[in-house]
């Protein structure tokens, strides 16, 4: 379980959140800058928290207390930046192979899986630039699933797709979580993105927990949401 109790300054409000999950989808539901993304990069460790705890099972990545502070590169988590952040002079290939530190038969073994699961296979020799906009959302989702990661945070992952393609890919998400069996966090703004996504939605604003909206009051899934 992933365990997130933290606090966090901004420029115009504090983050203050706090939330666990098991092996599922947690969405963070809300409007543009309202602390979701601040949220990842804390998990990340891109962002060191003012105060409170992050915690993965037994491993603690941050705690205030004890002033103890794993680097990214420790923790074994996977992160899909908005934009996707792949590299346009590398081809497909070397994309996911990016930031793989042993080329041995395990590691091929996971590339094919990936390209097959993912349907990608045939685009292994091309470049950035001759990718739609799903294909690099599958190039990158392969990326971050190549390093075998503990946790995968989703920046608005879908949100510059068409319709189709992003219902499409909303269903492929699913799929991948399912497989590989781990907590998989998710900001979105987009109230239909969460509710097809979400195993437990978190609701935010000016990065504060709030109650969840009277519209989602049948939806069948966890909706966390009461403010301290």
């Amino acid at each position: 379980m992933l365990h997130v109790d933290i606090k966090k300054r901004l420029a115009d409000f504090t983050l203050d959140i706090h939330f666990s999950v098991q092996n599922n989808i947690v969405v963070l539901f809300g409007p543009s800058g309202c602390g979701k993304t601040t949220t990842l990069r804390c998990i990340a460790g891109l962002i060191k928290p003012d105060e409170g705890t992050i915690m993965k099972g037994e491993q603690v990545f941050f705690a205030s207390e004890s002033n103890r502070f794993i680097p990214p590169r420790y923790r074994r988590i996977g992160y899909m930046f908005q934009d996707y952040a792949l590299f346009p002079h590398m081809n497909v290939r070397r994309n996911i192979w990016y930031g793989v530190k042993k080329n041995n038969s395990k590691a091929n073994e996971l590339y094919a899986r990936l390209m097959s699961l993912l349907r990608i296979g045939h685009l292994a020799g091309r470049y950035i630039h001759n990718l739609s906009g799903g294909e690099k959302q599958r190039v990158a989702l392969a990326r971050a699933l190549m390093a075998e990661p503990h946790i995968l945070l989703l920046d608005e992952p879908l949100s510059a797709l068409d319709h189709d393609t992003r219902l499409e890919l909303q269903v492929e998400l699913k799929k991948m979580q399912q497989i590989w069996d781990i907590p998989f966090i998710l900001v979105t703004h987009d109230a239909n993105e969460a509710k097809a996504l979400g195993d437990q939605l978190l609701f935010l604003e000016r990065g504060r927990q709030i109650p969840p909206p009277s519209a989602w009051d049948s939806y069948p899934v966890q909706c966390y949401g009461v403010s301290y």
